[in-house]
């Protein structure tokens, strides 16, 4: 086959691109080129962005001997992940920007430009398994290492972007890939993985957004209010806050009981935010839009028991998970004109989740992805939460 390998500048996509080639597949190597200016996403080698990475991926595919290029994608991944990003965070809710990256820019955007120059798979560097199911259709299923596992932000792809994926790392753990990148030569052996959002400089997403985005409702200082409504201390914008926050509140009155309080919720517009102690946070419900499915969908009305993972590296949960209406609805915020490809989002009708085992600290704009077993169902964007009530 022919394969496109995204090669971030980091081990994994390395050593992706590696196994393919070596197992015979007629491999070029891709750089995506994320910001025109990589200094104002990310300084230094964090596996993202930067002209560092960039220049460790050519030298990676100069060791495996394959074709290397850049791609300038700056402009797809400021509308379709940076933006979004903004956007999500002004309306108060909490966003997952690698799934959106996965699915519009590596599997989407990427993807439809190399099935146009002829390439019949993107290879990348994420921990997970591709299997044949039973009725022929690829099936995406967690990685063997557990600790590595990355199915959670590819559970937005759906069939046909399975079908033209390869993850070679899937079925190895992370200290072998490194020892197998040491033995090919590759100078990325060492290099430190990437924890942080890639275009937020430091780490500092509060202080990232409050720049970005200085006019916007959450940039004002605001009360602190207990679920009585009594104000116990001041924040200096909602931008950047999420639901489950308990670092740097610093509320100038202790609860009555001594014990630590968390953000329960966020109201932008106002500057409102609520605190309150953790088992206020559980939740026990969840209303879920934008379903993406990775097969066919779950019949409209009938419950699915699965299990469910509300964050990245997040537990499974237990779960009960209802199809709304048998027929798609209206994405309002979907752009009509956009010209999506293999990436078209599918929207379907709501779903509704019961967590049979409660969650804490779930936000709004997080993804839910679902699972049986290793397998993922699909996922869905959380609109709202109902909390467990005595």
């Amino acid at each position: 086959m022919r394969v496109l390998a995204a090669m971030s500048g980091g081990v994994d996509s390395a050593v992706a691109a590696a196994r393919a080639h070596e197992a015979g597949h007629d491999v070029t190597g891709v750089h995506l080129a994320l910001s025109r200016n990589p200094a104002s996403y990310r300084s230094g080698a964090r596996g993202c962005c930067t002209i560092e990475d960039s220049n460790d991926a050519r030298r990676a595919a100069d060791v495996i001997g394959i074709p290397f290029y850049v791609w300038d994608m700056s402009e797809r991944f400021h509308a379709d992940v940076v933006e979004d990003f903004m956007a999500e965070y002004a309306a108060g809710r909490t966003p997952n920007p690698c799934l959106r990256c996965n699915e519009r820019i590596k599997f989407a955007a990427v993807l439809d430009r190399a099935l146009a120059l002829g390439f019949d798979a993107v290879a990348t560097g994420h921990y997970a398994v591709l299997r044949r199911g039973a009725d022929g259709a690829v099936e995406l299923h967690r990685a063997s290492d557990d600790r590595k596992d990355q199915s959670y932000v590819l559970g937005v792809l759906t069939p046909s972007q399975l079908e033209h994926a390869m993850f070679p790392l899937g079925d190895t753990p992370k200290p072998l890939v490194r020892e197998e990148a040491a033995r090919r030569g590759l100078l990325v052996a060492d290099k430190p993985d990437s924890h942080d959002i890639c275009f937020v400089a430091d780490g500092d997403t509060a202080g990232w957004l409050q720049e970005k985005l200085p006019d916007a409702p959450g940039t004002a200082p605001g009360p602190i209010v207990d679920e009585s409504g009594a104000e116990v201390g001041r924040h200096a914008g909602t931008l950047g806050m999420t639901i489950g926050q308990r670092r740097g509140l610093r509320l100038g009155v202790p609860a009555a009981d001594g014990r630590p309080r968390f953000v329960l919720d966020i109201e932008p517009v106002s500057g409102v935010v609520t605190v309150g102690p953790r088992e206020r946070l559980a939740v026990s419900r969840i209303a879920g839009i934008r379903p993406l499915w990775a097969s066919a969908p779950p019949a409209a009305g009938v419950p699915l028991e699965c299990t469910v993972q509300l964050r990245a590296h997040g537990d499974e949960h237990r779960a009960v998970i209802t199809v709304t209406a048998p027929d798609p609805i209206p994405d309002p915020t979907a752009d009509p004109t956009a010209e999506w490809g293999l990436s078209s989002a599918r929207v379907g009708a709501p779903v509704e989740i019961e967590l049979l085992d409660p969650a804490y600290g779930i936000a709004p704009g997080q993804a839910a992805v679902i699972y049986d077993g290793t397998r993922v169902v699909g996922s869905c964007t959380i609109a709202s939460t109902g909390r467990v009530t005595a």
